[in-house]
């Protein structure tokens, strides 16, 4: 039955008085608590969003079963092959399916899956995603072991693997490839090795289907799991500044073209967060140049450029710019990874021009902005809004689809450059409408992602970026903060290279990516142009880039070498960028309307993709009658993210709904209490 609220009839003017403090304290409250982050936060259930894991009550199940990770990279010249052997073990004494989330690179051609069971090997094959669920869950009814592996999102996997029996020990190994390109010179390879809890909407109230919900460990609890990483290198130069950021490593072979880098043993948690690898090569140039690759017995041929734009040269002059900063502080930004994005905000508004202009909006489940309209970036503004930034404490949902729509919606004046820069760990399941957001309604402006934490989703981080025609970055920590901060400041101010063009001389080539050679995005930052595509005929001719540097007209001229026979990693580089540009679209148009494009590419290429799947089965019988007990691998919540990311309250800073109900309490206590001194005196 509802509420029935009563209150004794007040008969002097004081009673009233009090009656008016206690109706508004009540009437705010129960504003604050049906707003949008009351709604969102606390009640993510299994079914829809992350969750803690539940200890087993029964002794009998192996509540754990992966036992360990390993990764061994090799790195030659800007290709990485890498090979993930995840091992599982039923310690228990039922028969159980395992099924563990876990993260990728955003950037990996995964292309190869095999599962070893005892003395048996089998090797699996790539299905259209449907067609695999249903060889497995046919698998799971004969009691054959089988192992499947689908992609729910570009960096986020989904391992299955049925009927371990006690005592089982199951190795499942993984082979992908991606390329590295570097920024200035310098390389960066990154493995991600956590899962972040996404906030997610269910379905019927507009949210995106298909991420699986995910059992999580409480803060500071550690994964029983091993995790263990080498990276052995093959470079046609010596690899030279080798450093992680993120793990303490040890290095043999340092300035030799033959380095190895490996883990070091120090007892701390090491599969918590990325693992990140920076290193230079000798001398200026990158490993570039123009690869080609020779299919065999009239198969495709593929070729890979790597151009080295001019450096970068401060123009004499720079319009007026305006800089819209969109801030997550929601729940699971709560502690470092906020006081992460406070200290990028302080170098990023703290850095801007008095000729430019700037504004705040602060978004969890709901959004606000610090202006009604953007301001000059004056020393008094600049400190104002820091100020104002400082005081901010996280909590509630990861609202960013509202978000964007009203940055979206915002005038603009013709005459300013406009640049968004979004601020967020990305713990959301919405990517694709960001996606669609960011290229339909945001073509005045270029929008820049800031990936806030040590496991961000690079997924929504890097295609904001694609989308908007701007660059990702990653924070990992406050001390990188200043760095990241200028090199945005850099990019914005001077691109290295505009009009850019491309054109082979002599050689046939198709199916290239970027699609449009004579339009090629504006560079920026240092990082060389890429293009991948496929060629036939003779290996002759040349490739020929130009475009506009800050001083003049600029041009670079490859010949066309050899083909490489060891460049066949060439292949499903060129498969996974065609599926990512495919992916894109798709985020624009809506829907699957790339769905038959992108499975096509996924069986010829033998890749995984958002429609296709890995799946091994055994061909023996190993299960007569007992049934399987699904068991979800938990996941470590990643380095610096606190309870709150999976509904834990904490403090936080009062969504904008609580702020006018608390505006609307404290003037309706001043009026009162202005009356009760009338009364008194």
């Amino acid at each position: 039955m509802p509420f029935d609220f009563h209150l004794p009839r007040p008969h002097t003017q004081i009673g009233r008085v009090v009656l008016a403090i206690a109706s508004a304290v009540f009437a705010a409250l129960l504003i604050v608590a049906w707003s949008p982050a009351m709604a969102g936060d606390t009640e993510a259930a299994p079914a829809e969003g992350p969750y803690f894991q539940i200890a087993s009550d029964d002794p009998l199940l192996d509540r754990l079963p992966l036992k360990s990770t390993r990764v061994q990279a090799r790195v030659a010249g800007t290709v990485a092959d890498v090979r993930v052997m995840q091992t599982y073990r039923n310690e228990g004494s039922r028969t159980i399916e395992a099924r563990y989330i876990f993260p990728g690179s955003t950037q990996a051609a995964v292309h190869g899956m095999t599962v070893r069971i005892g003395d048996r090997l089998l090797s699996a094959n790539i299905r259209e995603k449907q067609r695999a669920r249903i060889e497995y869950e046919a698998a799971k009814k004969e009691g054959r072991t089988a192992a499947l592996l689908d992609q729910q999102r570009p960096n986020v996997f989904q391992m299955s693997v049925a009927h371990i029996l006690p005592g089982d020990e199951v190795q499942v190994e993984l082979r992908y490839t991606e390329l590295l390109l570097p920024t200035e010179g310098r390389y960066r390879f990154v493995y991600p090795t956590v899962v972040g809890p996404r906030y997610h909407v269910a379905k019927k109230d507009g949210g995106a289907a298909g991420f699986p919900a995910t059992p999580h460990l409480a803060e500071g609890q550690r994964s029983a799991s091993a995790f263990d990483m080498q990276v052995r290198f093959a470079s046609p130069l010596p690899v030279q500044d080798l450093v992680s950021p993120s793990h303490r490593i040890e290095v043999q072979g340092e300035a030799s073209t033959q380095a190895e880098v490996a883990l070091a043993d120090d007892g701390d948690a090491k599969d918590n967060r990325d693992f990140i690898l920076e290193y230079r090569l000798a001398g200026t140039a990158t490993a570039g140049g123009l690869t080609l690759f020779s299919g065999a017995n009239g198969e495709e041929n593929f070729f890979l450029a790597l151009v080295e734009p001019p450096q970068a040269i401060a123009t004499a002059q720079i319009n007026p710019r305006e800089y819209i900063f969109v801030v997550d502080i929601s729940g699971s930004m709560h502690g470092f990874p906020l006081d992460t994005a406070k200290t990028l905000l302080r170098e990023l508004i703290g850095g801007l021009r008095p000729s430019d202009s700037f504004n705040v909006m602060l978004f969890s489940g709901s959004n606000r902005m610090l202006s009604e309209n953007p301001v000059p970036a004056t020393r008094p503004n600049i400190e104002r809004a820091i100020a104002t930034i400082e005081q901010m404490r996280a909590g509630g949902s990861t609202e960013i689809v509202p978000a964007l729509e009203r940055i979206a919606a915002l005038p603009k004046n013709a005459d300013v450059s406009r640049s968004v820069i979004v601020v967020t760990d990305g713990y959301v399941t919405v990517e694709d409408r960001v996606f669609q957001l960011v290229r339909k309604n945001l073509g005045q402006a270029n929008v820049f992602a800031f990936g806030i934490g040590s496991s961000v989703n690079r997924h929504l981080i890097e295609g904001i970026a694609r989308a908007g025609q701007g660059e990702p970055f990653v924070v990992t920590k406050p001390a990188l903060a200043a760095a990241q901060a200028a090199r945005l400041r850099k990019m914005i101010e001077a691109p290295v290279l505009t009009h850019v063009q491309a054109r082979f001389e002599g050689l046939e080539v198709y199916d290239v990516e970027p699609a449009h050679l004579g339009a090629l995005p504006d560079v920026r930052g240092g990082r060389p142009v890429a293009l991948i595509g496929k060629w036939r005929g003779e290996p002759r001719g040349q490739l020929v880039l130009s475009g506009i540097a800050a001083n003049g007209d600029w041009q670079q001229v490859l010949p066309v070498p050899a083909p490489d026979a060891d460049a066949q990693a060439l292949r499903p580089l060129w498969a996974r960028q065609r599926i990512q540009q495919l992916g894109d679209d798709e985020a624009l148009r809506g829907g699957s309307a790339q769905r038959e494009a992108i499975t096509a590419l996924g069986l010829q290429y033998s890749l995984l993709t958002h429609y296709t799947s890995f799946i091994a089965v055994d061909r023996i019988v190993r299960v007569a009658d007992s049934p399987s007990t699904a068991v979800d691998q938990p996941l470590p919540l990643p380095q610096g993210v606190s309870n709150a990311a999976v509904g834990a309250a904490v403090p936080s800073t009062p969504e904008p709904a609580a702020w006018l109900a608390m505006l609307l309490v404290l003037g309706l206590v001043g009026m009162a209490l202005r009356r009760t001194r009338r009364v008194v005196s």
